[in-house]
């Protein structure tokens, strides 16, 4: 497998939201080149997971797979379809998250982004501060239960 350009989507970042639902991510996050399609679901962690093109076009081959006679199927690719939102980055490095995007996450003028390797997730500030730091696994135990 060829790893030449694999970006790594690691460690925490507090941006500013704009006026117009933009956050600003990291440079060594961003995608070089035309085929920068990011894709934005909402996580049932009330934050939003981010995909970068490759892993959005890896998760679309996954998806397209359902049979069309699946009716369950087809219902929950629509449901997740109307709840997600792919965009681009602009020049400045910023992406521009959709107003059910932003309410499902409560991200307002604070963005926590924090990196998960393959992708990224984007929580309001005020979530990422007060969820449940005593039911998180230690940095320990997340490494042995990954095999590392």
């Amino acid at each position: 497998m060829d790893n030449s350009g694999v970006s790594f989507f690691v460690g925490e970042f507090v941006h500013s939201v704009d006026d117009k639902g933009r956050v600003t991510i990291p440079s060594k996050w961003r995608i070089k080149g035309d085929d920068s399609t990011y894709l934005g679901i909402p996580n049932p962690g009330g934050y939003v997971t981010v995909f970068p093109p490759k892993s959005a076009s890896r998760l679309y081959e996954t998806l397209s797979e359902a049979s069309m006679s699946d009716a369950r199927a087809q219902h929950l690719l629509m449901e997740l379809g109307s709840k997600a939102h792919s965009f681009g980055c602009d020049k400045q490095g910023r992406i521009n998250l959709n107003d059910k995007l932003l309410g499902h996450a409560d991200i307002r003028k604070k963005a926590v982004l924090v990196g998960n390797f393959s992708a990224f997730a984007v929580w309001g500030k005020d979530r990422y501060s007060g969820r449940d730091q005593a039911s998180e696994r230690t940095i320990f135990d997340a490494m042995r239960d990954l095999g590392l």
